[in-house]
């Protein structure tokens, strides 16, 4: 297994000389090992914009902390530094500044390239725990006692909260996934009789993306959520909401009553 994290602290490293210096000053002297450009999307209170980034890497040694929190920590650990800082300033707010640490080896600029992204996908991983917390499944909360039961209930969730941050990235219809990347087969016909039943006369009421495609479901769930086609985007939360009405319906249209 391996590690990466952000350098919080400006933690004492040994150089090969046998001197000391903090990892911070000793980063920041290296030669840029590459540049390269990503576009940083928006976010409250930030506009969409591509940034230059300049790159810096290194494996560095660090000291253990005085006084130390644990008695058995090593002297030293060794491990890799990659510094990744936007060197475009055509843009208010904060620039991207991360001092990043792996145990990953790292010998080439693609290789800490790759950590980069590698770190970029935390926000996904914050956005899958917020899912199953607080903006859908509330998990902490639940009251079960027994452990295997427990564990199978957080299995459901996870299975379903991935669905729904699926469909949270397609209603804008940018991820050109399919229809079966979160549903099965079956469910297609459900979801456009659905559609059809939400579409309204005005063209925001009327589902915007092709048929068979996920974007097309994320309307459809996003509508049984609650979302009126008018105001905002649908969030995790609608998204939840609408999914298990959904599943409510799909189990409906499997009932064979008679006489009703």
């Amino acid at each position: 297994m391996e590690l990466l994290v952000r350098a919080n602290w400006n933690r004492k490293i040994k150089l090969k000389s046998g001197t000391f210096t903090s990892q911070f000053a000793f980063v920041d002297g290296l030669p840029e090992a590459a540049r390269f450009s990503v576009t940083i999307p928006a976010a409250p209170g930030r506009k969409e914009r591509t940034a230059e980034l300049a790159l810096r890497f290194s494996p560095v040694t660090l000291c253990r902390p005085h006084p130390s929190p644990a008695p058995d920590l090593p002297d030293t650990v060794r491990l890799t530094i990659v510094d990744v800082r936007e060197v475009s300033s055509t843009h208010d707010g904060e620039s991207i500044h991360w001092r990043l640490l792996t145990t990953h080896v790292v010998r080439s600029s693609k290789q800490a390239r790759r950590i980069v992204d590698l770190y970029r996908k935390r926000w996904t991983i914050e956005e899958f725990f917020r899912t199953l917390k607080s903006a859908g499944f509330d998990i902490e909360e639940a009251d079960i006692g027994e452990p295997e039961v427990m564990i199978k209930f957080v299995a459901a969730a996870a299975v379903a909260a991935v669905t729904i941050m699926q469909l949270v990235r397609a209603r804008d219809g940018t991820t050109e996934e399919k229809l079966i990347e979160a549903f099965d087969p079956d469910d297609r016909p459900v979801l456009e009789a659905l559609s059809a039943e939400f579409e309204g006369a005005t063209e925001k009421q009327k589902n915007p993306h092709r048929k068979g495609t996920l974007a097309f479901a994320a309307w459809v769930i996003a509508r049984l959520g609650g979302w009126t086609a008018y105001y905002g985007k649908p969030g995790p939360m609608v998204m939840r909401v609408g999914l298990e009405a959904f599943r409510r319906i799909k189990y409906g249209t499997t009932l064979r009553l008679k006489n009703v």
